[in-house]
């Protein structure tokens, strides 16, 4: 599958976001993630709710805080970072978000987030204060995950960041996949149909991409053929 992941600080407007969703359907993308590491512009709101009017693929929130929650959503990855070890993002935000998220029907996915290092320190790095999981350590990877899943996790995110110069690996993958049975999402890095494939053979039950489409939006068309080619 899959999945534009729509960062609000990075629309120009709101003619550009319903182009880029009129894109989306057309591609026939399957999923959209909203959210940042950092949103200053208060259009977050707004932002799903035009995606939502010139779409009808589900919008999943991908929070970078507990601001970043919309009763409008289809769903929530509930993203527990378990690669690092900073105990606000492993639980902390979570205790806060919880009593709103139970009032709202949002679908709550239950996420172990762990970031990999894509050769740059990136914004969600930055922000976290996490050091990410080195691109050579696929056993420290892969027993994280494990880790996750045993603790109840339902997915799996493996995420090079934003802007990252290189993807998560494929070896990374491959193992993470050999160890657990919870879908697999992987972002960060992803800029061609080639690393798209890749990942997908790799293991990746979902590949996202927002920064690539933020610079280029006919690779949504490219990259999602690609993945859809490889159902058949």
């Amino acid at each position: 599958m899959l999945a534009v992941l729509i960062d609000p600080d990075s629309v120009g407007s709101v003619k550009q976001l319903a182009d880029t969703c009129k894109l989306c359907t057309a591609a026939k993308a399957d999923l959209i993630l909203v959210g940042g590491s950092l949103i200053t512009n208060g259009f977050f709101e707004q932002c799903i709710s035009t995606i939502k009017a010139h779409t009808k693929i589900p919008v999943m929130l991908f929070p970078g805080s507990v601001m970043q929650v919309s009763k409008d959503a289809d769903a929530i990855l509930f993203l527990s970072l378990i690669s690092g070890r900073n105990a606000e993002l492993l639980i902390g935000k979570h205790v806060i978000a919880a009593p709103m998220l139970q009032q709202s029907k949002l679908e709550i996915i239950p996420t172990g987030y762990m970031l990999i290092d894509g050769g740059n320190i990136t914004s969600v790095s930055y922000i976290s204060n996490t050091i990410p999981i080195p691109a050579d350590k696929s056993g420290i990877a892969a027993t994280t995950a494990l880790a996750g899943e045993m603790l109840g996790l339902k997915v799996i995110y493996m995420d090079a960041g934003s802007g990252a110069k290189n993807p998560a690996p494929v070896a990374m993958i491959k193992a993470v996949r050999k160890t657990v049975s919870a879908p697999i999402f992987v972002g960060g890095g992803i800029r061609t149909p080639e690393a798209a494939i890749a990942a997908c053979k790799a293991g990746a039950d979902v590949v996202v991409v927002g920064n690539a489409f933020e610079k280029d939006n006919s690779l949504i068309k490219k990259i999602a053929t690609a993945i859809h080619e490889i159902k058949k």
